[in-house]
């Protein structure tokens, strides 16, 4: 399988050289050259595999450069430590049905590809005897996801930026509170936007990159997006064998386009019409769903809400979908990411027919997503995030009668017990780990948003 650029700069690369590289060196996301079609009766046989097997299955159609043995055993040590034996179990609540992605260590979704990434990363520089210094920048989530997948590890070191007092206090104690030497975490005075921005224009310093061996943990890497394309496959057997429908519906909270890109990715290797509709439901930063109602792609102002992993505007994997939106003509596709970077706006409705055809969208307000919360305690017992409501809502706006719909249910309602408690009246069930980071001292680098500081700062504490 090979990987290219989005841009069209890159010469095809190996998936190792994909994960390793990261951003792509133009500028641009990597893909591979073509995606894998699942027939029906691979399909069937797929449905008493366990989800460390079906990852396996699903990873080696796009991975042919690390045997066997050794990828299954990197798959078995990722999903060893999540709480669940599911690893992402569907529990039927009313008409939806939640998918819960937040059993692992940080209790958040990331925590499904970022396991799986820092020991793939763990494996790739002890094979190659190297050495790799993470960059990234958080919302929210991915943050705490990130350094819980490498903390601790040889040959790494890993610097993550997120938006001072931007994010909620739990999720900023499960990232500062990691005091492991070989983890560094870095408060930026902005938002998650400007963090973003530094990230890629460091990557985009070659000289700089390469001198410092910077890697992505962000969804720009790859690995993270076919990791996160197991849980849709893994889902839809689930109501398959059960409910024996043989299509079903999405909704998808997101801000930064990555799970929803990975259901899109899906949506292309399995069978025509097994995923049916994907909805994507952002909050009051409803950026790309007046990209999706109206091809209106255009910056605004960040809005802090209550779902603080969704307060973003410049989402990191639009350019992938952007590349299949222009018939994967990477001249286009560099055209418009430069139109972008210059105006922060791009008019796609000449598009709007196959965007139609591929997302519907929707964006939920504050008072929905608290009365969301609310009534769905009231009404099934069971507790949401934030971000989740979002996902509810829009399902509830969107479900149609007689097509199951799976909602992706993307963190604990513990991490967010101040907005849950003030909805429901009541706290959220917590777990020991969480109740003790809230007492743990925190160590935090509190900088400007400014490349030149962040990139000294790095110089200063990378691993040589």
């Amino acid at each position: 399988m090979q990987y290219l650029s989005t841009r069209g700069g890159v010469s095809p690369l190996s998936f190792t050289q994909a994960v390793m590289m990261g951003l792509a060196e133009d500028g641009g996301l990597l893909l591979p050259r073509t995606i894998p079609r699942i027939g029906c009766e691979t399909l069937t046989s797929w449905q008493d595999l366990s989800y460390p097997e079906l990852t396996f299955e699903i990873m080696s159609r796009f991975i042919d450069d690390i045997p066997s043995s050794s990828l299954k055993d990197i798959i078995s040590r990722s999903y060893s430590t999540f709480d669940s034996e599911e690893i992402t179990p569907l529990v039927h609540k009313g008409e939806l049905h939640i998918l819960e992605l937040f059993h692992g260590p940080t209790l958040a979704f990331k925590d499904i590809a970022l396991q799986f990434l820092g020991n793939l990363f763990e494996y790739l520089l002890k094979k190659n005897d190297g050495k790799l210094n993470i960059l990234g920048a958080t919302s929210g989530d991915t943050g705490s996801a990130a350094i819980y997948g490498v903390k601790g590890k040889e040959r790494i070191h890993v610097f993550i930026l997120h938006p001072h007092q931007r994010v909620s206090k739990m999720q900023e104690k499960q990232m500062t509170t990691v005091t492991d030497a070989n983890v560094f975490n870095i408060a930026i005075r902005g938002s998650f936007d400007d963090g973003q921005a530094i990230v890629k224009r460091l990557f985009g310093d070659i000289e700089f990159k390469n001198g410092y061996n910077l890697g992505a943990i962000n969804s720009i890497n790859w690995a993270r997006i076919l990791a996160q394309v197991v849980y849709y496959v893994y889902s839809c057997l689930h109501v398959i064998k059960h409910e024996k429908d043989s299509s079903l519906d999405f909704t998808i909270p997101t801000g930064n386009f990555g799970d929803i890109f990975a259901g899109y990715i899906a949506k292309k290797m399995l069978p025509a019409g097994t995923i049916r509709q994907l909805t994507l439901a952002t909050n009051s930063n409803d950026i790309l769903t007046r990209f999706v109602n109206s091809g209106d792609y255009s910056l605004d102002s960040v809005k802090i809400t209550s779902s603080p992993s969704m307060d973003i505007q410049a989402a990191s994997n639009f350019e992938r979908y952007l590349y299949y939106l222009m018939d994967k003509d990477t001249t286009k596709t560099t055209e418009l990411m430069a139109e972008f970077a210059r105006n922060g706006a791009l008019d796609l409705s000449d598009y709007q027919e196959q965007i139609r055809r591929d997302f519907t969208a929707t964006s939920i307000s504050e008072e929905e997503i608290a009365a969301t919360i609310s009534n769905f305690f009231k009404n099934h017992g069971y507790i949401l995030d934030p971000h989740t409501a979002v996902g509810v809502k829009a399902a509830e706006k969107y479900k149609t009668a007689g097509v199951p719909m799976i909602c992706l249910a993307t963190a604990h309602p513990a991490k967010f017990s101040e907005v849950v408690s003030e909805a429901t009246g009541t706290l959220p069930p917590t777990t020991d780990a969480l109740s003790e980071i809230l007492e743990t001292k925190s160590r935090c680098k509190i900088m400007a948003a400014k490349d030149e500081d962040i990139r000294e700062y790095i110089m200063e504490h990378a691993i040589k």
